[in-house]
Formats: C-alpha cells, sequence, structure tokens
C-alpha cells in the first residue's frame, strides 16, 4: 500500500499565472469578439423603393424581385449612355466616385466584422491611405499625359519632377501615424483592419487606375469591356431565372449552367456588333491627347489600322466552303472585332470569377449584399465586382498585344534627360528620319 501512494504522485495546487501570461490571455479574450456584419450592414438586394411598394404588393417576392432589378438594371444602363455622352472627363470622374463608394462598403464591412468604432483614428487612416494613392495613381496618370505642360509652370514643375517622392514620404507618414496609434490589447484587430484597408486599395484603387489608363488609350478600350460585364450579367440572369435547372457553383447557389453559358453567347454575339458600330467613329476610336494648339483634351485623329476595314483570307477548309455557296474566299472587317472576340470570351468565362469571389467573400461574414444603394442589386460593389478584374485584363492586353505609345509619354520622358543627352537624342531621330527620306536631308555648308 505504502509502494502504491508512492506511485501515485500527489496532486498539486494549480500553480498561479504570472501577470504577463494572465494579459494575454486577456488580450487574446479582447480579440475575440467579432460581429456578425449583416446586424450592421444594410442589405439592398431584397429592398423595395416606397415608391414601388403598393404597385407590386401583389407580386411573389421572386418576381418582385425580378421587376425591381430589371428597372434599376435599366435605370444604370440608361445612366451610363448618359455619362458616356458627356465625355471622357465625366467617365473619369464617374470612375473616382465609384472607386471611394466601392472603399467605403469594403472597408464598413471591416469596422463592422471587427467592431473598430472606439478605436483612436482608425477611421481617418483608412481615408488617408485612400487619398494617398490615389495622390500617387492619378498623379502619374497627369504627369504621363499632362507632364510637358504642367514642366512649363513653374510652381508645378516640383510636383512633377519629384511626384514619387512625395508620394512615399505621404505614405510613410500614414505608416508611422498607424504605429503611434496601436492600443494595448487590440494589436490584432489593428493590424487586421490595416491589412483589410491595404487590401482595399489593391483591390479598388489599382483597379480604378487602370480604367483611367484605359480611357485615355481610346473610348471604345472602355465601353466596350465594361458594356460586355453588363451584357453578360444581364444575360446570364435571364437565361439562369427563366431556363436555370443546374447548379454551376456552391460559392452562388442561384448561379447555373444555362446562365453561364446563355449569358456567354449573347456576350460574344453583342461584343462583336457593338465594336463593329463603335469603330466607324473617331470619337470613339482615337487616344484622348492633350494639344497645347486648342489647349484642350481632344480625341481628333487619323485612326489606326486596327479600326480600318482589313481583307483577310480564309483557311483553305473554310474559303473551299464559301466558294461553294457561292461566297468569296476573304473576308472584310476591322481587325478590332478580332480582339473583341477576346475580350468577350475572357468577360464570358473569367469574369464571372470576380462574382464568385465577392459571393465567397460575402458569405465568410454571411452577408447577402455589400450595401443597399442600388435597390434589387445591393451596394456599389455588386455591380463592379467583375469589372475591376476586365479592367486588369483589358489593360495588360492592351500593353502585351497592342502596344499603344504615346508622344506625351515619350517626351515627358525626354525631359527628364539631361541637356547633353536631349540634343544628342535630337540628333540620332533627325538622322534616322532623313535617312528614311521623311525630313529632307540640309546641305553641307561649304567653308
Amino acid at each position: 500500500m505504502d509502494d502504491l501512494r508512492r506511485r501515485i504522485p500527489d496532486k498539486k495546487e494549480p500553480e498561479s499565472r504570472p501577470d504577463s501570461e494572465s494579459d494575454h490571455r486577456d488580450e487574446l479574450d479582447s480579440e475575440d469578439d467579432k460581429v456578425d456584419a449583416a446586424q450592421t450592414i444594410p442589405q439592398g438586394t431584397d429592398k423595395t423603393p416606397e415608391v414601388l411598394t403598393d404597385v407590386l404588393s401583389g407580386l411573389s417576392s421572386r418576381w418582385r424581385n425580378w421587376v425591381i432589378r430589371t428597372i434599376f438594371t435599366l435605370f444604370m444602363i440608361g445612366l451610363f449612355g448618359f455619362i458616356i455622352y458627356l465625355g471622357p472627363l465625366a467617365l473619369m470622374i464617374t470612375t473616382l466616385l465609384v472607386q471611394v463608394k466601392c472603399f467605403e462598403e469594403i472597408i464598413n464591412i471591416g469596422y463592422a466584422v471587427y467592431r473598430i468604432h472606439g478605436l483612436p483614428w482608425f477611421r481617418s487612416l483608412s481615408w488617408y491611405f485612400l487619398l494617398t494613392s490615389n495622390y500617387f495613381f492619378y498623379g502619374e496618370s497627369l504627369v504621363d499625359y499632362f507632364g510637358v505642360v504642367i514642366n512649363r509652370t513653374e510652381y508645378l514643375k516640383f510636383l512633377v519632377t519629384y511626384h514619387r517622392f512625395i508620394s512615399f514620404c505621404l505614405y510613410v507618414s500614414g505608416f508611422v501615424w498607424f504605429v503611434l496609434s496601436l492600443v494595448k490589447k487590440y494589436y490584432m484587430k489593428q493590424f487586421s483592419l490595416f491589412a483589410w484597408t491595404h487590401v482595399a486599395l489593391l483591390i479598388v484603387v489599382t483597379q480604378s487606375y487602370l480604367i483611367i489608363q484605359n480611357i485615355f488609350t481610346g473610348l471604345i478600350w472602355f465601353i466596350i469591356p465594361v458594356s460586355m460585364i453588363v451584357c453578360n450579367d444581364v444575360w446570364a440572369y435571364l437565361f439562369g431565372f427563366f431556363f436555370g435547372r443546374t447548379p454551376l457553383i456552391k460559392l452562388s447557389p442561384k448561379k447555373t449552367w444555362e446562365g453561364f453559358i446563355g449569358g456567354g453567347i449573347a456576350t460574344v454575339i453583342f461584343g462583336l456588333i457593338a465594336s463593329y458600330i463603335l469603330c466607324q467613329y473617331q470619337y470613339f476610336v482615337c487616344p484622348i491627347e492633350y494639344t497645347e494648339d486648342a489647349g484642350r483634351m481632344t480625341m481628333e485623329c487619323d485612326p489606326s489600322p486596327l479600326f480600318r476595314p482589313q481583307q483577310y483570307t480564309l483557311p483553305q477548309s473554310f474559303a473551299s466552303i464559301a466558294t461553294a455557296i457561292g461566297f468569296s474566299g476573304t473576308i472584310t472587317l476591322y481587325p478590332f472585332l478580332l480582339h473583341s472576340l477576346s475580350m468577350s470570351l475572357f468577360s464570358s468565362v473569367i469574369g464571372p470569377f470576380g462574382g464568385f469571389f465577392a459571393s465567397g467573400f460575402k458569405r465568410a461574414f454571411k452577408i447577402k449584399d455589400f450595401g443597399d444603394v442600388i435597390p434589387g442589386h445591393g451596394g456599389i460593389m455588386d455591380r463592379f465586382d467583375c469589372q475591376y478584374l476586365m479592367a486588369t485584363f483589358v489593360n495588360v492586353y492592351i500593353s502585351s498585344f497592342i502596344q499603344m505609345s504615346s508622344p506625351q509619354k515619350i517626351l515627358q520622358q525626354v525631359l527628364t534627360l539631361k541637356p547633353e543627352q536631349q540634343l544628342s537624342l535630337f540628333n540620332m531621330l533627325k538622322f534616322e528620319l532623313e535617312e528614311r527620306g521623311i525630313l529632307t536631308r540640309s546641305p553641307m555648308i561649304q567653308p
């Protein structure tokens, strides 16, 4: 019995935790207070405007949502057409406003999830980083397209020369501000929202910058991709609503294969027709450039070969079939239509994954919409989740396959060279133009 007692160790009294460990436990406990974001984020999909409440009261919720969604879809399409009519400046301002609203919706989810309202300076810091990012990206656009004019204004020359350094200083100031605002027991929350803010900037600000770049390249590079996403969204919804039977992806249970395929086919057809129409107008195909003579932005140019009808020879197999039924073995079309086909395939096959990504994001936080700005649709981000992915693709596509150089960009780079380098470049360019017969060779002066 004594042996047994010796083998069984006495039960030890629980040791008291050091203060540091207790503090650490309290800190962890303070982080574990996330809330359901749906309680604070307004949801707009099932929202019915008061004006339509009585009119649609007799319809089922399914058809009532369909009617509201249709009405506001037509309204947004009309508004988009009106903004296009107002010109590129209106499009750029609209892009900026949409960007700000999307950023606000994403950040508000972070505030709701982490119950951050009591922490010092974080709302101010989020908006400060947004302003800093916009200063950098939009400043880059101004330097690229208006740098020559700005350089001639003495008090603005400093901003052009040191634009990136100023942007970096602004960002570092925000970084230091964030570190100084850290509060004990809320470190995890603050760093989580710091990362949240930067992800929002990556998704929203950088993509809107690429949209501005696409607009400067030519309105057609903005209108066609945006319209393709709208077309795909509308027709996928219609085909899914009336014919949808087969679920497509678990992240978005209402999406069906019928809607996905029907929307894709409709988008390809729409893209080719819309591209054919827009290719015939200088207003849409010419790049936006600032002319010093007119003192304003212009969209007048000699259209590039991309927007001029070209004759293509069909492959032998297709040519023989065409000849057999009485058609020619060649086809005449705008080269841009081939690029439009690539964009329509991307918007139909890959574009919806932007929406699936957003659906997964919303399901992770148990919310249905990013907001309630647009009845029947949700928030602004709910309508632009696929647009941002498409804008990136178009910008990469242009730089990879079109490679349109801007004289303003090249001249701005030349102005940053030293005077002797500029003179050397001038002589080399003059020699090349004379060799190609574009310039008349100046006669030699005899001593």
